[in-house]
């Protein structure tokens, strides 16, 4: 898997290339700002991509900018948001085309160097990675919309779970619960929500974008 790093902290920047490189990740460069970002992807056409969301000349939100102009460039380029700030406009952005191969940790809530490189394996093999305290940043502004209101405590967990990337078994291990409640769950939430059994449309996927306050992008 090959890895582009984007974090303008020199410390943290090197401290990942060595990380993921004893890892078995190739990483194919490291840059400190949004046009190296750019300009790396374009040359190494990487899986994946580490990116902090602040970064130079004005330290705002250059990085996850770049993040949403490269996922619609590359469609199939993983993204792994590793920042200390949560960015709630631009985010609801960048999952609006789903969210198969994003992430998006907080700096000082990742405790485990494995829990952060199985992050990135996640999101550079289409999977799910996302921070319960994103998840929730990202709901408040949305809560009472589309149906959300109408679900259970429960529900609600477990809806989050999913919105976290979580399988349903690994939602019922979290909540100790069993499976088959939380499939039983899962059908609750489907149908509180409007999301009826159809051949194109994922529900698990919209009921996760409806969670997160973003809306499925249409051809």
């Amino acid at each position: 898997m090959r890895i582009v790093i984007a974090e303008d902290a020199a410390v943290l920047r090197h401290g990942m290339v060595q990380l993921l490189t004893e890892r078995g990740l190739e990483v194919a460069a490291a840059v400190a700002d949004a046009d190296g970002l750019y300009a790396a992807v374009a040359e190494h056409r990487p899986d994946a991509i580490v990116a902090d969301i602040r970064m130079p000349p004005d330290h705002t939100d250059e990085g996850l900018r770049a993040a949403v102009a490269l996922r619609l460039e590359h469609p199939g380029l993983g993204v792994l948001l590793f920042s200390q700030y949560v960015e709630t406009r631009y985010t609801a952005r960048l999952l609006a085309g789903g969210t198969s191969g994003i992430g998006y940790l907080l700096k000082e809530r990742v405790s485990d160097v494995d829990e952060f490189v199985d992050a990135v394996h996640r999101v550079g093999t289409g999977g799910t990675a996302l921070d319960p305290e994103v998840v929730s940043q990202l709901l408040s502004a949305r809560r009472d919309s589309g149906g959300l209101g109408s679900l259970s405590p429960r529900e609600d967990e477990v809806l989050a779970l999913m919105a976290q990337g979580l399988t349903n078994a690994a939602v019922a291990r979290s909540l100790g619960i069993t499976q088959r409640s939380v499939e039983k769950h899962v059908a609750g939430i489907f149908a509180k929500l409007g999301l009826p059994r159809t051949d194109s449309e994922h529900r698990r996927v919209l009921a996760v974008l409806r969670y997160l306050g973003a809306s499925p992008a249409r051809p």
